[in-house]
Parts: C-alpha cells; structure tokens; sequence
C-alpha cells in the first residue's frame, strides 16, 4: 500500500474555501438536495440519524461515495507513500458534506488503511440563508 493514512474532511463553503492541502475535493452544493431546506431538519446535524437518513437516501449519494473509494483506491495503487486528504464540501458542512465525510470514512476504513475523520464546521451554527 502506498497510502499512510486517508484523512477526510467535512467542511461548508460558507464557512470558507475547503481545505488547501486536499488532494481530492467534493462540492456537494448543485448536485445533491440540501436538508437544510427542511424546517425539521435545519437546525440538526449529520449526528442526528434523521439528517444521515435524508441524507443518503438523495439520489447518486450512494454512487458518489462509491466512486469516491474507488479514487482512493488509485491513489494507493501510486508508488509514492504519502497521506491523501479528501475534503467534502457544502454549503454549511452540516448535513451534506458531514454525511458523506461519515459514509465516507466508514467505507474506507474497511480497506486496513488509517482513515481520520474530521468536521470543520459541524458544530458552527445554522448559516441563516
């Protein structure tokens, strides 16, 4: 293996730009439904299982998590022995992009390589929009 460790990050671009040491980032802001919309569930995070429910049950989640291991993978397979970053972004970093960051970690953490998990905006407050 040529990867040391996977560090992934969760982040809300209204927070500020995603992590500057990221190899790979995702933008999850156009592609995928934001459960902030939901008056039930704005004020909640991806710690609450209805928000992770809502969450990956959006359509091609699922796929994008895939996917997104997938290029983990080729990343291992490099000759090189570094630290890969990925950043998962959303508007707020509540919801969207904790979600993912989660699923994320969990699914990579299946492959025997050191998986961190990180949330840079989780606990920040709802950014009123």
């Amino acid at each position: 293996m040529a990867l040391i460790e996977i560090r992934v990050v969760s982040f809300g671009y209204l927070h500020g730009a995603p992590p500057a040491f990221a190899q790979l980032v995702l933008d999850l802001r156009a592609h995928f439904r934001d459960p902030h919309v939901d008056p039930a569930l704005r004020h909640m995070t991806a710690d609450d299982l209805p928000v992770r429910r809502a969450v990956l049950a959006t359509p091609g989640i699922r796929e994008l998590i895939t996917a997104t291991a997938l290029l983990a993978d080729a990343y291992d397979a490099g000759p090189a022995e570094a630290p890969l970053t990925i950043a998962v972004g959303c508007a707020g970093g509540r919801h969207r992009a904790a979600t993912v960051a989660m699923a994320l970690t969990k699914r990579l953490g299946k492959t025997g390589t050191a998986v961190r998990l990180a949330h840079r905006d989780l606990a920040k407050p709802v950014v009123e929009r």
